[in-house]
Protein backbone atom coordinates (compact mmCIF):
# COMPACT_ATOMS: atom_id res chain seq x y z
CA UNK A 1 0.00 0.00 0.00
CA UNK A 2 1.16 3.48 -0.84
CA UNK A 3 -0.17 6.84 0.18
CA UNK A 4 -3.48 6.50 1.99
CA UNK A 5 -4.38 3.16 0.40
CA UNK A 6 -3.36 4.15 -3.16
CA UNK A 7 -0.70 1.93 -4.68
CA UNK A 8 2.07 3.08 -6.98
CA UNK A 9 0.39 1.36 -9.96
CA UNK A 10 -2.80 3.35 -9.46
CA UNK A 11 -0.79 6.58 -9.34
CA UNK A 12 1.00 5.66 -12.57
CA UNK A 13 -2.31 4.92 -14.32
CA UNK A 14 -3.74 8.29 -13.23
CA UNK A 15 -0.55 10.03 -14.42
CA UNK A 16 -0.79 8.30 -17.82
CA UNK A 17 -4.43 9.37 -18.21
CA UNK A 18 -3.56 12.98 -17.31
CA UNK A 19 -0.72 12.95 -19.87
CA UNK A 20 -3.09 11.66 -22.55
CA UNK A 21 -5.75 14.25 -21.77
CA UNK A 22 -3.57 17.35 -21.46
CA UNK A 23 -0.35 16.49 -23.28
CA UNK A 24 3.18 17.13 -22.15
CA UNK A 25 3.41 20.68 -23.52
CA UNK A 26 0.36 21.90 -21.61
CA UNK A 27 1.53 20.19 -18.40
CA UNK A 28 4.99 21.75 -18.79
CA UNK A 29 3.43 25.20 -19.17
CA UNK A 30 1.20 24.56 -16.17
CA UNK A 31 4.22 23.52 -14.10
CA UNK A 32 6.16 26.61 -15.15
CA UNK A 33 3.24 28.88 -14.32
CA UNK A 34 2.79 27.24 -10.94
CA UNK A 35 6.50 27.58 -10.19
CA UNK A 36 6.48 31.24 -11.17
CA UNK A 37 3.48 31.91 -8.96
CA UNK A 38 5.19 30.27 -5.98
CA UNK A 39 8.37 32.30 -6.58
CA UNK A 40 6.35 35.52 -6.76
CA UNK A 41 4.51 34.66 -3.55
CA UNK A 42 7.75 33.92 -1.69
CA UNK A 43 9.33 37.14 -2.95
CA UNK A 44 6.32 39.17 -1.81
CA UNK A 45 6.41 37.53 1.62
CA UNK A 46 10.14 38.23 1.99
CA UNK A 47 9.78 41.91 1.05
CA UNK A 48 6.84 42.32 3.43
CA UNK A 49 8.82 40.77 6.30
CA UNK A 50 11.79 43.04 5.54
CA UNK A 51 9.54 46.13 5.57
CA UNK A 52 8.02 45.08 8.89
CA UNK A 53 11.48 44.53 10.39
CA UNK A 54 12.63 47.95 9.16
CA UNK A 55 9.54 49.63 10.62
CA UNK A 56 10.02 47.91 13.98
CA UNK A 57 13.68 48.93 14.18
CA UNK A 58 13.07 52.52 13.10
CA UNK A 59 12.69 54.90 16.08
CA UNK A 60 9.34 56.61 16.18
CA UNK A 61 9.46 60.39 16.23
CA UNK A 62 6.93 62.26 18.32
CA UNK A 63 5.89 65.81 17.64
CA UNK A 64 5.83 68.37 20.41
CA UNK A 65 2.54 70.11 20.82
CA UNK A 66 1.93 73.61 22.11
CA UNK A 67 0.33 72.20 25.27
CA UNK A 68 3.51 70.30 26.09
CA UNK A 69 5.65 73.38 25.54
CA UNK A 70 3.36 75.52 27.70
CA UNK A 71 3.38 72.95 30.48
CA UNK A 72 7.17 72.81 30.42
CA UNK A 73 7.43 76.59 30.46
CA UNK A 74 4.92 76.79 33.28
CA UNK A 75 6.88 74.33 35.39
CA UNK A 76 10.13 76.14 34.82
CA UNK A 77 8.45 79.44 35.81
CA UNK A 78 7.12 77.87 39.01
CA UNK A 79 10.51 76.47 39.84
CA UNK A 80 12.09 79.91 39.37
CA UNK A 81 9.53 81.47 41.74
CA UNK A 82 10.34 78.86 44.39
CA UNK A 83 14.02 79.61 44.11
CA UNK A 84 13.42 83.35 44.45
CA UNK A 85 10.92 83.05 47.31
Amino acid sequence: MGLGGISIWQLLIVLAIVLLLFGTKRLRNLGGDLGGAIKGFRKAMDTQEKEQDENENKPQLTEKTDETNEALEGESGAEQKEKQG
